[in-house]
């Protein structure tokens, strides 16, 4: 079992960079791939980025690609989303995910345990 908290969104101004956090707890956290996704209103969530339990194998929607990093650091159980020259369209609640497999998929349906999300707003 899994717990993931989410922390760092908050309201910015386009141009401007974030970094949110996401915490698990519950399993060893070497062992778990982790996602962000996000879910703007009125639209379905769709993937963001994914790191494997081993930080080898990365992935970025085509949307974020060159503007977002996702890094993790095992020993503090957190995994990060740094996000640079936000867009308007970025405005999300954005939710981290975790993958007991290890692999880091892209597709939503292969994350086991999904935190509550925490909201970025970009004002253009």
């Amino acid at each position: 079992q899994v717990q993931l908290v989410e922390s760092g969104g908050r309201l910015v101004q386009a141009g401007d960079s974030l970094t949110l956090s996401c915490t698990a707890s519950g399993r060893p956290f070497s062992t778990i791939a982790m996602g962000w996704f996000r879910q703007a209103p009125g639209k379905e969530r769709e993937f963001v980025a994914a790191i494997s339990w081993t930080g080898a194998s990365i992935h970025y929607a085509d949307s974020v690609q060159g503007r977002f990093t996702i890094s993790r650091d095992n020993d503090a159980n957190t995994v990060y989303l740094q996000m640079n020259s936000l867009k308007a369209e970025d405005t999300a609640v954005y939710t981290c995910a975790a993958d007991t497999s290890g692999w880091g998929p892209t597709v939503g349906y292969e994350y086991d345990y999904w935190g509550k999300g925490t909201q970025v707003t970009v004002s253009s």
